[in-house]
């Protein structure tokens, strides 16, 4: 989406096409990539993206909202860039910003904004433009096929000739993998990405021919045009019928009061394992569909409860990429200065307690002056376990601020953490993890740690 949202002038989808042929087969990738519909991991993991938009490219001073985002859950961010549209993202930039979403146990879409409109926006750039930009970002970008996907031009054409979208598409996707990209590609659709006259619902599979890896997925913007829940799920059931990976890149919850079908969009894509990027985090022009107001995480919106609240919210529905482990340690954000080493301390228990029971372990993954990222390995015993509590005590004033992937609360030095609904059953000896943001002063030690399980 475009900083300044723009009004589209748009019909309803047209009737669901033919069912076509099947989606592509899958390919031994480097790391993450495409099976049939649906995206893998490097191991086999299947991940679904639950994530947010961050407009890097008009406020890279904002650096905490890495941070900020993945204390809500989310297990995606898509960051926007731009190659000299706007001021562009250096190399070294760009590789600050994959630093950024590592530290945080993101997986990071980046995106070309620079596309955005051609064809209707006299300042676009092409899509061969794009592949250059990233040809230009190779050497920060190789390497970390685990932990990005490249999207190559963010709403790559307007309304205007949106016919353009297949060959430029094609050709675009050939450049990067001719030029040795062997990381998941990301293709949004052509009229400013909502696709109302049907060119990459109709055309799509040219697109994933194109791709000699088969590791591309087609992604859909979701405005004004999907005000209908039977808009959505139409759409949406072309891609299933024909078998063609897709996610909604971009969705808001409203332009004026009857738009857009949020809720719809988020029960339908829980409902298919379709992931799917709230747009945006903070910064809009017209800040309606900012999810927090000025990067300010204590002015939360409408919208950012309607994202990630609720059953099909990102809250309730993400989970955190299998690369990241399901604990461990990570770097300090590059942006901020280190000040203490990570740690972590031994489980409860050298060995598997027996019956219904759990050990835990504690671990600072990143910090810096006056905070710092913990994270806490929860394993179950010798039998299977239905749900779990974690509790330690603070004894240099530590506190924790934000938390993901369980139920934080505290009561004075005392911090009790409680699973949520996906990961409170564990079979006998197997783990889960949580992390959580927390700020401290003089001494940072690991606490003792203790587990109750049912």
């Amino acid at each position: 989406m475009r900083r300044v949202l723009v009004a589209i002038c748009a019909a309803l989808l047209a009737a669901t096409g033919a069912v076509l042929a099947l989606g592509n087969p899958a390919y031994a990738a480097t790391g993450l990539h495409v099976s049939g519909t649906d995206i893998y991991e490097a191991n086999g993991a299947k991940f679904v993206m639950r994530g947010v938009n961050h407009a890097h490219t008009w406020y890279t001073s904002q650096t905490s909202s890495f941070a900020n985002i993945k204390a809500t859950g989310a297990n995606t961010v898509r960051v926007v860039l731009s190659g000299g549209r706007w001021t562009a993202n250096s190399a070294s930039d760009v590789a600050n910003v994959i630093s950024l979403c590592k530290a945080n146990k993101l997986i990071c879409i980046l995106e070309d904004h620079d596309t955005t409109g051609y064809g209707e926006d006299s300042a676009a750039y092409t899509l061969d433009q794009a592949a250059n930009y990233w040809i230009s970002l190779k050497s920060v970008l190789q390497g970390q096929e685990d932990y990005v996907a490249i999207n190559i031009g963010n709403e790559p054409i307007g309304n205007t000739n949106p016919s353009q979208w297949t060959a430029a598409t094609v050709a675009a996707v050939k450049k990067m993998r001719d030029n040795g990209f062997q990381h998941l590609l990301v293709i949004d659709a052509p009229n400013w990405g909502q696709d109302w006259q049907t060119v990459m619902r109709d055309n799509g599979q040219a697109v994933l021919d194109a791709d000699a890896q088969h590791n591309t997925v087609l992604s859909i913007h979701m405005y004004s045009v999907y005000a209908q829940a039977a808009t959505i799920t139409s759409y949406l059931d072309a891609f299933k019928a024909k078998g063609w990976p897709l996610i909604i890149g971009e969705f808001g919850w409203q332009f004026d009061s009857s738009q857009v079908d949020d809720q719809t969009v988020l029960s339908e894509a829980v409902k298919r394992d379709i992931g799917y990027i709230g747009w945006s985090w903070s910064g809009n022009t017209d800040p309606i569909l900012d999810l927090v107001l000025s990067f300010d995480v204590n002015q939360k919106t409408t919208w950012y409860h309607r994202l990630f609240d609720g059953v099909n919210g990102i809250t309730a529905t993400s989970k955190q990429a299998t690369i990241y482990g399901t604990g461990g340690t990570t770097s300090p954000s590059p942006s901020q200065s280190a000040s203490t080493s990570p740690s972590s301390s031994p489980s409860a228990s050298p060995s598997q307690p027996a019956g219904k029971a759990c050990t835990a372990s504690y671990a600072i993954s990143g910090s810096w002056p006056g905070g710092f990222q913990g994270d806490v390995k929860v394993t179950a015993g010798s039998s299977a376990i239905t749900g779990w509590t974690v509790t330690w005590t603070y004894a240099n004033g530590q506190k924790v601020s934000n938390a993901w992937s369980a139920t934080v609360t505290s009561s004075g030095s005392t911090v009790t953490a409680k699973n949520v609904s996906y990961n409170g059953s564990l079979g006998a000896g197997a783990s889960t993890s949580f992390g959580f943001l927390g700020s401290w002063t003089g001494t940072n030690p690991v606490p003792a740690l203790s587990c109750t399980a049912v």
